[in-house]
């Protein structure tokens, strides 16, 4: 499994869908960070990711323009490209939330 930075991730759990946006990788660590909340990171594997059920659903970065406190705001990294700007390949912006491949089983 081949892991970019800037990649997006998902995972189905009991209550809602959950999408993680990839921040670092290192040899064998990949960290990732909460789309929702971007205060909560975690390490993981290649491995143990593929493993668990997360499936890449974007391959272009998810920034959040409008993060509302300030811890929100230093906790995203200042974009590369120009979030407003439609991909289109992936038909959404960056400052678009991306649609999940699989429909939320519990809504």
């Amino acid at each position: 499994m081949e892991i970019h930075i800037g990649e997006i991730y998902g995972k189905q759990t009991s209550a809602k869908f959950v999408m993680y946006n990839v921040l670092k990788i290192s040899k064998a660590v990949v960290t990732l960070q909460n789309i929702d909340n971007p205060l909560s990171l975690f390490e993981t594997t290649a491995q143990k990711l593929a493993s668990s059920g997360y499936i890449r659903i974007s391959q272009t970065p998810f920034i959040d323009l409008e993060a509302t406190t300030p811890k929100r705001r230093k906790a995203a990294k200042k974009p590369t490209r120009c979030p407003l700007t439609v991909d289109f390949l992936e038909e959404r912006a960056d400052s678009q939330r991306p649609a999940p491949i699989h429909q939320d089983l519990f809504a």
